[in-house]
């Protein structure tokens, strides 16, 4: 096949990432610290428009698990968690010997289910113990009903840790995701809005909490001459060399979004006469999606039997990448022993649902190549 791959989402540089780079080779900074990881924290915390606190990390997923051991998560505890995303959420539960209590989505936005959360809770209570943290998630950038899962979090006394790692750039009533937990994640993975290649942060509401995440970030080194240690650290600290690509990126953050909600009108206009297809949207006017990946269902009944394979599997035969939504956590063979609280919807998403090439840096051409298998496919 010698026709160009087209990627789910592709990294996207804007041409001033390699001056913050040249930097940290000329001030011979190449290590976990320098100019650039702070003028990456300081770049993040004015983006994000509100009075928190951005520790750089290597990873999404290493800040999820500094986030739960800010928050005081140990072994045996429990964890309230969507069921419907990837499973770097899940893991650092796992990490902390903690046990994942996985909930379902709801349709409106795919994300936590306000009602099975809840009922959850009390059930929990009631068999075991009072959860000790609930991870939602922005998933595929769409934010999560954000009002209604704080109101629980507040009646149970339950502290939110906000998984943003798709989100930047999302926003609920005006408000940046990343911003509405007590903690929230970013990530800078190759394959998100923006990218230092891999990457990610932790938005703290204090600056004695961001300090304490850099703390266990750094091998929560004491103060002292000599290396001390009174306890677990880890090697979670974003390199100046990835925070500098980070600077650059966030010179084109805005224009990637635009690009990414101009694939996912492009795809609107694609399938809005292809019955039995519809493109996942936001739910009104209060919820702004930065559609880092724009999603579709596809039910079969509708479309003479076409389902979510038959267009992957068009699109695979085209070097098209695309991908079913994620499986629920529930069902994945590491995690089918931990409790579930829900009915269907998360698994039907995954039935039915297909993640599209959605990278802001696709071409005309590109975008030609994806209707004519999508037209072809539901002639």
């Amino acid at each position: 096949m010698n026709t160009k791959k087209i990627w789910l989402s592709s990294p996207h540089l804007g041409g001033s990432e390699q001056k913050f780079v040249q930097e940290a080779f000329d001030t011979n900074w190449i290590a976990p610290l320098g100019s650039n990881v702070d003028g990456f924290e300081m770049d993040l915390e004015s983006y994000l428009e509100k009075e928190i606190h951005v520790a750089a990390l290597s990873s999404g997923t290493a800040a999820i698990h500094l986030g739960l051991i800010l928050l005081g998560v140990t072994k045996n505890d429990e964890v309230l968690v969507q069921t419907h995303t990837h499973n770097a959420t899940v893991n650092p539960i796992i990490y902390q010997g903690a046990t994942p209590i996985f909930i379902d989505s709801e349709i409106e936005t795919g994300n936590i289910c306000p009602v099975y959360l809840e009922k959850a809770i009390l059930h929990r209570i009631a068999v075991s113990k009072k959860p000790k943290a609930i991870i939602a998630v922005h998933l595929y950038g769409m934010p999560y009903k954000i009002e209604e899962i704080r109101a629980i979090a507040n009646k149970y006394e339950i502290p939110i840790l906000e998984d943003s790692a798709e989100a930047l750039g999302s926003t609920f009533k005006g408000q940046k995701c990343g911003t509405f937990g007590d903690f929230g994640v970013l990530s800078f993975n190759g394959n998100k809005i923006i990218t230092t290649s891999g990457g990610g942060a932790l938005v703290a509401n204090s600056k004695k909490l961001k300090e304490k995440a850099i703390f266990y970030a750094t091998q929560a080194r004491d103060q002292a001459p000599h290396y001390q240690h009174s306890e677990i650290g880890y090697n979670y600290r974003m390199s100046n060399i990835c925070a500098g690509i980070g600077r650059g990126q966030m010179e084109v953050l805005d224009n990637h979004v635009a690009l990414r909600i101009k694939m996912h009108n492009f795809y609107e206009n694609l399938f809005k006469e292809i019955n039995g297809v519809t493109v996942f949207k936001t739910p009104n006017s209060d919820y702004f999606s930065n559609y880092w990946l724009t999603t579709i269902l596809i039910d079969p009944i509708l479309t003479d039997g076409i389902n979510r394979e038959t267009l992957r599997l068009a699109l695979d035969a085209e070097n098209i990448e695309s991908r079913p939504l994620w499986k629920p956590m529930h069902l994945q063979p590491v995690f089918e022993e931990y409790p579930y609280y829900g009915a269907t919807v998360a698994e039907m998403l995954f039935e039915n649902g297909l993640c599209l090439p959605s990278g802001s840096n696709l071409t005309e051409n590109e975008c030609e190549r994806i209707a004519k298998v999508v037209k072809s496919t539901f002639k």
